[in-house]
C-alpha cells in the first residue's frame, strides 16, 4: 500500500513543532535554573526546619519522609514547597499530638508553587510531548504500519519515549532541576534526526514486513528511550560528583550553577530505577527478536551482527544491575557500566546497523 504523503507531511510538521516547543521548554528550565531555584532555596532556608522537613518528597515514596530519611536517602530533587501550617497558633500537627503529618502538596500544586519558570517549563514540555506523539502516530498512519521501520522513524520514536518517561519523572519526583539536561539531550537528538537522517515515508524492506515489527521493535524502542534518560542522568552524576569532590578537596571553586544540581545520591537512585524499569522491556525485545528470526530465517539465533550486539548490550545492563544488587556497587564504577551499556546500544544503532553487513537493515539507510 502506497504511503499517505499528506499525513507524512503532517507528521513532519508536528515533529518540527515539537522540536520548537521542546526548545522553549529548555529555555524555561534554564530560566528556573538561573532565577527560580535560588529564590526557592532562600525561601526554604527561611522556613522553620521542622516545617521544611515535613515537606521532603522521597524518590519513589508515596508520602513525605522525615528530614533524617531525606538526608540519608538523597531523594529530594527540588527545594521543598513552603510548609502548610495551622495558622498563627503554629503547625497544624504539633509534635506529640499523635496526629498524622501533613501530606505533601499534589503535583499540580507543587508546580504552581515552584514558580512561573517551572510552570512554563512543565507546560511546554507536555505540550511538546503531545505534538511529538501526534507526529509519531501520524507517521504510522501515513505508512500503514508501526512507525519505526527506518532509522529516522526509530530515532523520532525513541526520543518520544524519552520525553514521555521524563515527563513522568517531572510529575512524580518534582525533578525540575533535571529538565535543562534531559530536555537538552532530547532537543539535540531530535534535531539531528530531522536534519541529518530524515527519510521520506516509504514501504518496508521485505525482511521487515511482519507483524513482529510491532512487537520486537516496539519493545526495543521503549527500552532505548528509557535508557536514553538513564544515560543523561548517569553523565550528570559523574560530572557533579567529580566537581563536588574537587571542591571538598580545595581543588576547585564552588560553582553556584553546579551546586543546584541534585545530589549524587539522588541521581544514582533515579538512574538505577530507570534502568530497572527499562531492562525487562529490553529483555522481552531480545526474546521477541529471536522468535521473529525463527519465523523469518528458520533459526532463533544466528550470530547476526545486530542481534549479537543487542545481546552484548543486554549483558552489560545485566552486569550493572547485578553489581548494584549483589556487589553493592555504588558511585562512579556502577555508572561507568551503565554508560557502557548505552554506548553499546548506540554502537548497534549507528554503526552495526549501517556499516556492518548483516540480515538486519533499516529501509532508506545504507
Amino acid at each position: 500500500m502506497s504511503p499517505n504523503l499528506g499525513l507524512a507531511h503532517v507528521s513532519t510538521d508536528f515533529l518540527i513543532a515539537a522540536l520548537l516547543i521542546y526548545s522553549l521548554a529548555l529555555l524555561a528550565f534554564a530560566g528556573d535554573y538561573a532565577f527560580g531555584r535560588p529564590r526557592r532555596k532562600a525561601a526554604a532556608a527561611a522556613a522553620p526546619v521542622a516545617e521544611r522537613a515535613a515537606q521532603f518528597a522521597a524518590v519513589g515514596a508515596a508520602g513525605a519522609a522525615s528530614a533524617g530519611a531525606a538526608a540519608s536517602d538523597g531523594a529530594v530533587l527540588d527545594e521543598p514547597a513552603p510548609a502548610v501550617t495551622g495558622g498563627p497558633a503554629g503547625p497544624a500537627n504539633p509534635p506529640g499530638s499523635g496526629a498524622r503529618p501533613e501530606r505533601p502538596a499534589g503535583a499540580f500544586r507543587a508546580i504552581r508553587e515552584a514558580g512561573p519558570w517551572v510552570a512554563a517549563a512543565v507546560s511546554l514540555s507536555w505540550l511538546g510531548i503531545l505534538a511529538h506523539v501526534v507526529a509519531v502516530t501520524a507517521r504510522g498512519f501515513a505508512v500503514h504500519r508501526a512507525p519505526w521501520g527506518d532509522m529516522y522513524e526509530f530515532i523520532t520514536a525513541l526520543t518520544c519515549v524519552a520525553a514521555l518517561f521524563f515527563g513522568y519523572i517531572l510529575i512524580k519526583y518534582r525533578a525540575w532541576a533535571l529538565g535543562v539536561f534531559v530536555m537538552g539531550a532530547i532537543v539535540i537528538a531530535l534535531g539531528l534526526a530531522e536534519t541529518l537522517i530524515y527519510t521520506p515515508a516509504g514501504p518496508l524492506v521485505p525482511a521487515l514486513q511482519s507483524y513482529w515489527l510491532s512487537i520486537h521493535v516496539t519493545a526495543m524502542t521503549l527500552s532505548s528511550g528509557i535508557f536514553f534518560v538513564a544515560a543523561v542522568l548517569g553523565i550528570m552524576y559523574l560530572v557533579t560528583e567529580r566537581y563536588r569532590k574537587r571542591v571538598a578537596a580545595g581543588k576547585a571553586e564552588p560553582n553556584p550553577l553546579l551546586d543546584r544540581i541534585p545530589s549524587g545520591s539522588q541521581l544514582d537512585k533515579l538512574t538505577y530505577r530507570a534502568v530497572v524499569f527499562g531492562f525487562p522491556i529490553w529483555t522481552f525485545g531480545v526474546m521477541a527478536g529471536a522468535i521473529w528470526a525463527d519465523q523469518a530465517w528458520g533459526r532463533y539465533w544466528g550470530w547476526d551482527p545486530v542481534e549479537t550486539w543487542a545481546f552484548i548490550t543486554w549483558v552489560i545492563y545485566a552486569a550493572y544491575l547485578h553489581a548494584r544488587a549483589t556487589g553493592g556497587w555504588r558511585g562512579p564504577r556502577a555508572h561507568y557500566i551503565q554508560l557502557l551499556g548505552f554506548a553499546s546500544l548506540l554502537t548497534n544503532i549507528f554503526v552495526i546497523q549501517i556499516f556492518v553487513t548483516g540480515l538486519h537493515s533499516y529501509a532508506g539507510v545504507q
